[in-house]
């Protein structure tokens, strides 16, 4: 069996990415000022991302097969991701997103294929063992079914598990509800810790999100940093200037930092600005994964920021 750090089980897609100053119509078209074919998804991302800052991991989700399954797969694989576990569909890709990057702040707008969360893996597709062989398994709440019995299975193992939720507005469905029973490290988009828990105040929802079962919450609020709450701390990590190109990934990307910063045995402040500072360092460039740093640029960036990290 596999010697793995980090299990990842959720979302990988290929991101077709399109830099532009003006979106087009059917009236008016558009040029772009760049374009980019890189992995994207929230999953998928964090592990190219900790496999790039050196931890032992694993994706576990679906794949095509045509071009561009092949593509995606291999977008994950140059990163030294173990995708021994990932099923094969006999049909073609269906996890593929266009991005369209606004030139001038780096904000992006999604469009994925209708059928994107079709075929999704089972429960009895797993490999237990493979999946319990990590320290930490990583969760985005896709493949809902499969990432809910990988999660009891962590658990059982004395494991941790890692969820992310997304930036978020509405109700939050009762399959993520369900998933935070057995969830040690939440780290929410914008919305989800408030909607969650019915409460406006970041803190206090932090500490009510506490309540449900992790023991660290964290709510990226991207150019405002992070917010971190835990029974004994509480405390924001301001976002580090960068000339920003993309924002794509930087959420997936602080991830996956996150979790090599625990692999670490940091304090929560030094893994929330390393984080921080490869999320900052991706933004530089187009694509979600193009501009994720090695370790040792990471460690040092955040140097420069006055962070002590080891």
């Amino acid at each position: 069996m596999a010697d793995l750090d980090i299990v990842g089980l959720g979302m990988a897609v290929l991101d077709v990415l399109i830099r532009l100053t003006d979106m087009p119509t059917w009236e008016h078209g558009s040029s772009i000022s760049a374009f980019r074919l890189d992995g994207g998804g929230p999953v998928g991302t964090a592990m190219a991302a900790a496999a790039r800052l050196g931890a032992r991991v694993a994706y576990i989700g679906t794949a095509g097969n045509d071009v561009a399954a092949d593509i995606k797969l291999r977008e994950l694989e140059r990163y030294g991701v173990d995708l021994r576990w990932v099923v094969r569909r006999p049909a073609p890709e269906n996890q593929v997103v266009l991005v369209y990057v606004d030139e001038r702040t780096g904000e992006r707008v999604f469009a994925g294929l209708k059928t994107l969360g079709d075929s999704l893996l089972r429960p009895d597709e797993l490999d237990r063992e493979a999946i319990t062989s990590a320290e930490y398994l990583h969760l985005d709440g896709f493949h809902a079914e499969a990432a809910l019995q990988a999660a009891r299975w962590m658990k059982e193992a004395g494991k941790k598990v890692v969820l992310d939720a997304a930036k978020h507005a509405g109700p939050v469905a009762d399959t993520m509800r369900e998933l935070l029973d057995y969830v040690d490290v939440l780290i929410a988009g914008s919305g989800f810790v408030p909607a969650l828990t019915g409460k406006g105040d970041i803190w206090e929802a932090g500490e009510a999100a506490l309540e449900l079962g992790p023991s660290i919450v964290v709510q990226t609020e991207g150019a405002d940093g992070s917010y971190t709450v835990t029974h004994d701390d509480r405390f924001h990590m301001p976002a580090f200037p960068v000339e920003v190109v993309d924002t794509t990934g930087a959420g997936d990307v602080f991830h996956g930092a996150y979790i090599v910063g625990l692999l670490q045995g940091w304090d929560l402040r030094q893994i929330a600005a390393f984080s921080t500072a490869v999320s900052a360092i991706k933004c530089t460039k187009l694509g979600g994964r193009a501009g994720v740093p090695c370790f040792e640029d990471a460690v040092a960036f955040a140097r420069r920021q006055g962070v002590a990290i080891p």
